[in-house]
Parts: C-alpha cells; structure tokens; sequence
C-alpha cells in the first residue's frame, strides 16, 4: 500500500481496529482463564470439589483444543470470501459468546444443562480466536506501508499482555471492593458483561473497514482458491514453511511468553519463596519495557531484515532461559539457594512415582507432594521409607519432623526482603524479555510475507495456532510435571529451554530472509 494521507488513514482505521478486536479477544479468552476456579462450584456438582475443579480447568482447555479447528474453519473462509468479513465474524463470535458466559444460570439453577452450555460458549471462544489470530496478523500486515510493515504490525503483538492485564486487573479490584461472597454469587459476571459494551466499539470500528487490498487484487484476477487448506498441504514450498512456523517462529514466541511473562510470576512466588505483591511488581517492571521494546525490534527487523531479529530472539532465548532462572534464585532468595547447595536432601521408598495431575497413592508419593508444594530439591532412591536432611535421617512418614529437621537445616520459610537483589532480578527478567520482543517485532509481518496471497489465510493460522496450543499450551504441565518427577523445580525449565534450542537450529538452517516481499504473490 502507498504512503499517500489517505492511505495513511486508512492504515491507522485498520491498526486501530485490529489492535482493539485482538485485545478483546485475548480480554475475553483470559478472564475465562482466570475465574476458571470459580467455575467448578458455579457449574458443577458440588459434591466432588476436587472433580468439579478439574473439570472446569478441562473446559478451559477446551478452548485451547479447538483452536486450531477454528483456524482451519476460518483461515479457509479468509482465503476464499476476504479477510474483513471473517474479521466481524470471529470477534462478533468471541464477544457474543463471553457475553453469554455472564448471563448463564448455575448448577443449583438449572442442574447439568449449566456445565453443557458452559462448555458450548467455551468451544466457541476457542473457534473464534482460531479465526482471529492469525486472521488479524494477515488484515494488518497486507494494509502495512512499504518499508515500515515490522513496525507497523508490531503493536498487534502487544495485545496479549494488554488484555491479560486488563483481565487481571478487573478481577483484582472487584475482588478488593466486594466480598468473598458477593463476588461469588454476582460479582464474576462483571467482568464478561461488560465484554459487552468492548464488541460494540469493535464492530463498529470494523464495520468502516475495507477489504484487504491485497485480497481485492486477487478476486480481480480471478486468482482466489477454491480449497485453500488442501492446497497448503500440496504444495510443497508452502507445506515446508507452515513446519517452519510450527517448529521455529510460533514456537519459539510462545515459549517465551510463557517463560517471561507466566513462569516468572510462579516461580518467584512458589520457589523463590517472594512474597505475592513483590513478585507480581518485579514481573510488572519488566512486562512494561517489553511494549515500547517490542515496537523497537519490529522497526529493526524493517532495516537490518526479518531473519537476524528472530535469530538473536531465539538464540538468546534458548541460551539464558535456564541461567536466568537460577539467577532468580540466586538473587531473590540466597538463602534458600545456598541451602539447596549446601545441604542435601534425598528421599528413600517404593514406589515414588507421584503425579500432580493423578494423586497421591502411598507414603513416598506424599513425601514428594509435600517437597513438591514446598519447593525442596531433592534426590531420590529406592528402599525403605526414609528421608535424610543433611545427613540426619528419619524413618517412615513424619511430615512434621521433615519439616523440623529442613529448618532446623537452615532452610528459609521464605526469602527475607532485606537479602533480596530487585535491581538484578529486574535485570535477568529484562533479558528474556528482550528474547521475546526479538521474536513478537517482525512476527506478525513475517507471518504474512511466508506465504502467497491465496492461501495466506490459512497457511498463517492453522500451524500458528496449533504451536500456540500444543507447545506452548502444554508448557505448564510438562514443566510441572518434569520438576514434580525429578525433584527440582528448575529441571522443569528442559522443556522450554529444549525446544528454544532445536527452534533456533531450524531457524538458522531454514529461515529465509522475507523482508518487503511482495504481498500480491
């Protein structure tokens, strides 16, 4: 597109506009996300908490499930009858169905029909962000100006963090103005109503919209596809690079969202042993120098090229996640960390085959429950049940000597606020901050100039969002699970630090130079 004013109007209607429909949709997936806990007394029977729980985190990840389904619906849809109108569809999709979620009786109300419909609205959520990311990659990109398409599309990548922080903050402050109860019984239902009041300012932002001009060309011609899914999977070229953005660029954003922007709250909390508040505001401190970073890197990859930007993203990303995990450690809580140098624990029993997500079945499995909630490293071995703290044994199953004997050890409750380093730990947040606004600069352009105009669409969002929801989606529970089975949380890390590493490989072997790519091909 030229640079002309009136295109230049019409490129700040289209950012504007995508930017606003992406947040909502991310506002509208993650506040589900957030009051998933809530859901179980809500919309299941009360009788089985623990069962009631775990079914509405499943319905959560349902969502994450049908993503990809939603992608390939939509992507197709794009592809073949334009990008605007599967645009109004996905977000008038979201907000319809976050709408709902607020007006939808409980279980004490309606029975089992509450839980069916629960999980009807979540579905549809999923299909619909499906559609839109992606969907909001390729609009933006292809109404991009010339030379300036990483800088320009950069801002889409920043309304993840945006809702999330809205999401989290509406939560909190409704939580802090009402009580236990009143929020409980009405108070969730805020947050999804007013979803309302955002899809009406989003459609009639996307109502004034014009179709991509890239897809009007391509109907000009005659150049439309009639299968556009079947034909990314025959052609080879765009079958390769669709690998390309599952295994490299999606993967390796994801990751280190999840590392930077989700872990490093947990971690501080639940390891590092940081009190809430302080931890929440040092992720905080860093999550800000990642909005005007991520701009930074997109109008770099528009002067020195797409490629040289994600490679260092992932190269640093791949590098550092594991060093700057210790540092936190290190930094947050030198008490704790020398302890864990210092002083070994190993724990001795059959069967020490604990799973977060099964229970426990014998002594042993609840001797690592309870390390694993603690957040003690350990080694393990098998014998007769028995744990030994810097030498000191004790048999059997004694809970309360266990955790005498660990503080008796030296082993701190919690990270004394006058030992903590902020200024370093802010410091080792920034650099996988900076990893990840390599990769969200030039990903959305880059997203875009991949593939031909014909099957854009559908190239972009279906590997996209598969990556999204099967590596990165998976991220909390492999890390989970592979700290809980080898008793140290910070082994868990192999997962995102192991995959960053074979996405830089393949970067490095297969990522083209893509930078100002004609976007009519």
């Amino acid at each position: 597109m030229s640079d002309k004013p009136q295109d230049r109007n019409i490129q700040r209607k289209v950012a504007v506009a995508a930017c606003f429909g992406t947040f909502l949709e991310w506002y509208d997936f993650l506040t589900f996300a957030t009051l998933a806990t809530y859901f179980s007394i809500l919309f299941f029977p009360p009788d089985d908490p623990v069962t009631a729980l775990l079914a509405s985190l499943g319905t959560f990840g349902v969502g994450m499930i049908v993503r990809p389904l939603g992608a390939a619906l939509f992507g197709s849809l794009g592809d073949r009858y334009g990008r605007r109108t599967i645009f109004l569809v996905t977000i008038v999709l979201m907000g319809g169905a976050t709408f709902c979620v607020g007006l939808l009786p409980t279980y004490a109300q309606i029975g089992i029909a509450a839980p069916i419909l629960l999980l009807v609205l979540r579905m549809l959520q999923g299909l619909s962000v499906g559609g839109e990311i992606g969907g909001a990659a390729v609009y933006l990109t292809e109404h991009a100006p010339e030379g300036k398409r990483g800088v320009y599309t950069s801002v889409l990548q920043l309304m993840g963090p945006l809702g999330m922080l809205a999401s989290t903050a509406q939560i909190v402050a409704l939580q802090y103005f009402l009580s236990d109860a009143d929020f409980r019984e009405w108070g969730w239902r805020v947050p999804f109503l007013i979803s309302i009041v955002l899809l009406a300012i989003s459609i009639k932002s996307r109502l004034n919209l014009h179709e991509s001009p890239v897809f009007t060309q391509l109907r000009a011609r005659n150049g439309l596809s009639k299968t556009p899914l079947r034909e990314c999977f025959t052609d080879r070229h765009t079958l390769g690079r669709m690998g390309l953005l599952f295994f490299c660029i999606s993967a390796g954003g994801s990751l280190l969202f999840f590392s930077s922007q989700v872990y490093t709250t947990v971690f501080l909390k639940n390891v590092v042993k940081l009190d809430a508040a302080t931890a929440s505001a040092l992720v905080m401190v860093a999550t800000l120098v990642l909005f005007p970073l991520t701009i930074w890197c997109g109008w770099l990859s528009d002067r020195i090229g797409r490629r040289p930007v994600l490679l260092a993203g992932l190269a640093l990303g791949c590098v550092a996640v594991l060093p700057v995990f210790h540092g936190l450690l290190a930094f947050g809580n030198p008490a704790l960390e020398r302890f864990n140098r210092e002083v070994p624990v190993v724990l001795s029993g059959p069967s020490c085959q604990y799973d977060p997500f099964s229970g426990v079945r014998n002594d042993c499995e609840r001797y690592q429950e309870l390390f694993a909630r603690l957040g003690v490293l350990h080694t393990r071995t098998e014998g007769e049940l028995w744990v030994s703290i810097g030498g000191q044994a004790i048999d059997g199953y004694q809970p309360d000597a266990v955790q005498a004997a660990l503080a008796a050890a030296g082993r701190p409750l919690a990270a004394d606020p006058a030992a903590v380093n902020h200024a370093a730990i802010v410091g080792l947040l920034l650099v996988l901050v900076v990893a990840l606004a390599a990769i969200t600069g030039p990903q959305t352009a880059t997203l875009a100039e991949l593939f031909p105009a014909r099957t854009r669409y559908s190239a972009v969002a279906l590997p996209h969002n598969l990556s999204a929801g099967w590596i990165g989606g998976m991220s909390p529970f492999m890390v989970t699970w592979l700290s809980v089975r080898s008793g140290d949380a910070l082994s868990g890390l192999w997962y995102p630090g192991g995959l960053l590493i074979m996405a830089t490989v393949i970067g490095a072997l297969f990522l083209p130079e893509i930078r100002n790519r004609s976007l009519d091909n």
